[in-house]
């Protein structure tokens, strides 16, 4: 089974920078490659719902950000490898959360493949 593994987060200071990274593991139950169509990266704080911040379909190379992150933050990856990296630029303490690597399969009509999630915590 396929798993989704992040890491990169940590503390930082307001205004500063992260680079977070996605890299699956295991294999499919066909042995094929992972087939997705587009993975993302979800953050989560207690209390609230999980929200999608940034993603990318690999598909048509389109990517997409929440209003909250446009212009700080910048999705890419390796659409061969499934490997994708989520850099974080001009930090803020409401940026703080558990970053979660998704995948929505090939066939899905949703996101349904997450990691484990990273902490990412700024402080003021």
């Amino acid at each position: 089974q396929v798993q989704l593994v992040e890491s990169g987060g940590g503390l930082v200071q307001a205004g500063g920078s992260l680079r977070l990274s996605c890299t699956p593991s295991g294999r499919t139950a066909s042995g094929r490659p992972f087939s997705r169509v587009a993975m993302g990266w979800f953050r989560q704080v207690p209390g609230k719902e999980r929200e999608l911040v940034a993603s990318v379909r690999w598909g048509v190379g389109r990517t997409w950000y929440s209003d909250s992150v446009e212009g700080r933050f910048t999705i890419s990856g390796d659409s061969v490898k499934n490997r994708l990296s989520l850099q974080m630029n001009d930090l803020k303490p409401e940026d703080t959360a558990v970053y979660i690597c998704a995948a929505q399969r090939t066939g899905a009509s949703a996101y349904d493949v997450f990691g484990q999630g990273t902490q990412v915590t700024v402080s003021s």
